[in-house]
């Protein structure tokens, strides 16, 4: 921008201007006339150019903000490197340091770690240890820097809180242990719960899960909760330590699955106990994660202990969730399939009604239900009086039938097993019944579709049985027809 000039002279002192409001003027005057009207004029001049200076300034600070006119002028502003992580190359807002000297924004050095990558992505060289030191110099000079740069619309980066760390956790497991051997369930009930507050953090849930700090108990924090649950379930009444164990089940919750030393725990007979009473409770969310549990613990020792089949069958019938009526049912398939007493357990369910529960559930229920309620069917006509109970409820057929190649494969092989175990040559009206429901068809289209080697040969049998009794019925499902075959049969 021109400024005015003096231009002196021995009988004249000139004050010229090149702007467009006084288009080339020349003001004049006598030297001794310079002490008044010099200072005049050249305040004059001055105010506008100081004018015009702060509106071209103002002009020009819109058009970088607003693109100008029709986006004539565009300002981008550079982060420099040193502000930029080496993975992501974005402007780092949580900026730690590795073991080799390297700073990263956390997020990405995080997912890199993740990724069971072991190396600096920078030095390549191998992580001595994989924590990461918060660079509290490079985040204080970014957010220096965005402050600067605010103008641009670059807004400053928050302070970030300080995420929990593998010693805290180790600690705090320590004092619990120490609380256990002394019996002060207050104290742990103040551990478990500042554990709690934690895990309501996605970052401190994965740094609690993650750590495996050695401590008497085990190798993490479910061990240690575990040893706890253990401890304050062992009195002779649960009553007395109701508050500590109900915030121990709820953490323990969502470290599922819990590690070895945490499922043993558990398993002693004691916390099976525990978990039972509970399950048999009346608060819904310690039912819900006794259910949950109940599910991870050892199969055998759960099999020994009294009432777990009345309970089991409890939240079948009165359902607290999907989530903890699939872990029922999951763990009802483990003990009647698994367990060495199962003979005895499965008729204890036979007993407890639990074949109309499952079909009930088997109706509207969706792919891991119908499953795992398939399986337990399966099971369940393993032994005489369960095979009987099935056979005599009229909705078994209909409804086994019509889950055929409808659900999955493995709901399938459970299907055409408990249609083998049920169907023989003495039942006419069973099968003609199944050939009315096209069980032959959907027979035909399995293993045109395909499936596993037993249930392939199953179905061979089944159709050889239902082969004669065809012509006999007098209806069949127009919706199982044979367009779906490949080829004839």
């Amino acid at each position: 921008m021109t400024l005015p000039y003096l231009t002196p002279s021995s009988k004249y002192i000139y004050i010229a201007t090149t702007r467009t409001s006084f288009p080339h003027r020349i003001f004049s005057f006598k030297p001794n006339q310079r002490n008044k009207e010099t200072k005049i004029i050249i305040k004059m001049v001055l105010s506008w150019t100081r004018r015009n200076v702060f509106r071209r300034a103002k002009k020009e600070k819109g058009q970088i903000q607003g693109g100008g006119r029709g986006g004539e002028l565009e300002v981008e502003v550079v982060i420099p490197n040193h502000f930029r992580c080496p993975v992501s190359l974005e402007l780092m807002t949580d900026p730690v340091t590795l073991s080799t000297g390297i700073t990263y924004d956390r997020v990405s050095i995080e997912k890199w770690i993740e990724g069971g990558n072991k190396t600096c992505p920078v030095t390549n060289q191998v992580l001595t240890n994989f924590d990461n030191i918060p660079n509290h110099a490079i985040r204080r000079m970014i957010q220096d820097w965005c402050v600067e740069n605010s103008s641009y619309g670059i807004e400053r980066i928050p302070t970030p809180r300080i995420p929990l760390s593998s010693y805290e956790v180790s600690q705090t497991c320590t004092r619990i242990l120490s609380a256990c051997r002394r019996g002060d369930d207050k104290k742990c009930q103040e551990l478990v719960g500042k554990i709690k507050d934690w895990g309501r953090d996605e970052r401190n849930r994965k740094c609690i899960i993650g750590s495996r700090a050695r401590t008497d108990a085990g190798n993490g924090a479910d061990a240690v909760l575990g040893h706890a649950f253990d401890c304050f379930s062992s009195g002779d009444s649960f009553d007395t330590h109701v508050v500590v164990l109900e915030e121990i089940l709820e953490v323990l919750t969502w470290m599922i699955p819990l590690g070895e030393e945490g499922v043993s725990k558990l398993s002693s007979k004691a916390s099976l106990n525990c978990l039972v009473w509970f399950l048999e409770g009346k608060d819904l969310a310690s039912r819900q994660s006794a259910a949950l549990l109940l599910r991870q613990v050892h199969v055998q020792e759960l099999a020994r202990v009294g009432k777990v089949a009345e309970a089991l069958v409890k939240m079948i019938r009165e359902p607290t969730g999907s989530a903890s009526t699939k872990a029922c049912l999951a763990t009802i398939f483990n003990l009647v399939s698994s367990a060495e007493n199962r003979g005895e357990i499965t008729e204890r369910f036979v007993e407890l009604d639990l074949v109309s529960l499952l079909l009930e559930a088997i109706v509207d229920g969706d792919k891991g239900v119908c499953e795992k309620a398939l399986g337990i069917l399966d099971c369940v006509c393993d032994i005489q009086k369960g095979k009987e109970v099935v056979k005599n409820n009229a909705l078994t057929l209909p409804l086994v039938v019509k889950k055929l190649l409808r659900v999955s494969p493995l709901a399938s092989s459970f299907v055409v097993s408990i249609l083998k175990k049920n169907f023989d040559k003495k039942e006419d009206g069973a099968l003609i019944e199944a050939v009315q429901l096209g069980t032959f068809q959907k027979l035909l289209v399995l293993l045109q579709v395909g499936c596993d080697d037993s249930t392939k040969e199953n179905a061979t049998e089944l159709l050889k049985l239902l082969n004669s009794y065809r012509n006999k019925a007098t209806c069949t499902d127009s919706s199982s027809d044979f367009k779906y075959l490949k080829k004839s049969f």
